[in-house]
């Protein structure tokens, strides 16, 4: 049914902050539905989102990956459930608007080293399941022009930011030109202010799958119960 598989953590369907996330990128992985985007003058939100909205609304953990030969969705399943039940949610103390590059996401505030010892585990303990990039894969992600240390992540875990490359963040466009991204932050601000977003409790982590159109559907979210 799905060509490749992710961990992200994912908002609770229905809290404020997904239902924010799943209209401002107009796809809503927990329903597998698409939404309608907010009305913001001047900024074209479907444009401004086209490249993360297949994603959903996410912070990546464990990015896409094919199935390795031999191994089965529901071990995978059975695996990342395991693990969850002996993770501890991690409490952040908030989650802010930033610019990274050329593309806005929410970031997270204070120490991050108990989340990224947990996008480690995730990367490290579900490796088995992982198919290896394929030639392709590998050329592409090396024209980003990746540090020593990221190619060698890339070789060994897949990706290139992990482990100690790896920072924490919720997508919310694809990459802007400057006046776009400044319009678009602006208007972010308005409606992330309503929400509460300090502190901010990381409480789970989310199987999906992607489609045969490249979108990305929620299959199950498991609670952090360590």
């Amino acid at each position: 049914m799905f060509t490749r598989y992710a961990i992200y953590y994912t908002p609770a369907s229905g809290t404020p902050l997904a239902d924010f996330g799943a209209h401002w990128l107009g796809w809503d992985s927990a329903a597998g539905a698409t939404r309608p985007h907010p009305d913001v003058d001047g900024i074209d939100v479907a444009g401004v989102t086209d490249t993360p909205r297949k994603y959903g609304f996410h912070g990546t953990i464990k990015p896409p990956f094919r199935l390795a030969e031999g191994h089965h969705a529901d071990d995978l399943q059975d695996a990342l459930a395991r693990l969850c039940e002996t993770a501890q949610p991690v409490t952040l103390d908030a989650l802010v608007l930033a610019r990274l590059g050329r593309f806005l996401a929410l970031v997270p505030a204070g120490d991050t080293a108990a989340l990224g010892a947990l996008a480690a585990r995730a990367v490290q303990e579900l490796d088995a399941f992982r198919a290896p990039p394929t030639q392709a894969e590998l050329t592409k992600r090396r024209a980003a022009r990746l540090s020593p240390a990221q190619d060698a992540h890339l070789v060994r875990w897949g990706y290139p930011y992990v482990l100690d490359q790896f920072r924490f963040h919720l997508t919310l466009s694809g990459k802007l030109d400057k006046p776009t991204a400044a319009a678009a932050e602006a208007a972010l601000s308005a409606h992330l202010a309503p929400l509460d977003l300090a502190p901010y409790v990381i409480d789970g982590l989310t199987l999906l799958g992607e489609d045969a159109e490249g979108r990305f559907h929620q299959i199950h979210r498991y609670t952090l119960t360590g």
